[in-house]
């Protein structure tokens, strides 16, 4: 069971710790006070995990069990990997049986039963790629992907919703039948069209806000569960 991490930690750091002013602007100083005394972070750091990130994704399966029978996973906007460590985990998947494929255009460092595609997501070779790398049809697709913010909320919102988008029509392309897509998405409004065409495709499909997101974050995830299949969809187009 995934417990939500107290304040006391076996790290060897103590929580509430104050950054020294120095030259530092008072929101960097806040942020970087909010990251070191994160629970979440020390887990990670404990645990073995890249990122505290790790613990979004294990909330959700918790609850959803997304990761249970999967055997192989693509996930997208993976840097630093703490989905991909967990994906390879559930998987078996080794150097020698690649299960799990993670792209991102940011740079990843190796992880063992993992292959990482440095490539932005949107590139036309991608989709192939990633399929290619586990050699089949995916049980689960998951996205962390969010474009880089301007600043400017509506702006930021429209550019990660347009990610999500493309990430869905990915995983309606690619999963196995029965297969899960989870992605990251803003508070503020998934669009209409999007939740349409999953509700089409997936036999439930939910927003979800795991306590590992921070509660002054916006982030919320788009879960979609149990793919009904590409030529079900059609044929039932078709008909009506």
């Amino acid at each position: 069971m995934t417990k939500p991490p107290v304040g006391s930690n076996r790290t060897g750091r103590k929580l509430g710790q104050k950054v020294k002013k120095g030259k530092l602007k008072a929101s960097s100083r806040r942020w970087i006070e909010r990251h070191i005394n994160d629970p979440y972070v020390q887990r990670a750091k404990l645990e073995g995990y890249r990122a505290r990130a790790a613990f979004k994704l294990l909330e959700i399966d918790e609850k959803h069990q997304i990761l249970k029978g999967a055997r192989r996973i693509i996930d997208l906007g993976a840097a630093p990997g703490s989905w991909s460590q967990i994906a390879a985990k559930v998987t078996g998947s080794t150097d020698d049986d690649i299960r799990v494929a993670a792209i991102d255009f940011l740079e990843m460092a190796p992880l063992p039963g993992v292959r990482i595609l440095q490539l932005d997501f949107l590139d036309p070779e991608a989709p192939r790629l990633l399929v290619e790398a586990i050699g089949g049809a995916p049980d689960l697709v998951v996205s962390d992907m969010a474009a880089p913010t301007t600043g400017h909320q509506k702006t930021d919102h429209l550019r990660t919703m347009h990610l999500c988008e493309v990430a869905a029509y990915f995983a309606v392309e690619v999963l196995r039948e029965g297969g899960h897509f989870l992605a990251k998405t803003f508070q503020g409004g998934t669009e209409r069209d999007l939740l349409n065409m999953l509700k089409q495709y997936f036999r439930q499909v939910i927003h979800i806000k795991p306590g590992a997101s921070r509660s002054e974050s916006v982030e919320m995830f788009l879960l979609a569960k149990g793919f009904k299949g590409r030529t079900t969809v059609a044929d039932a187009e078709e008909e009506g």
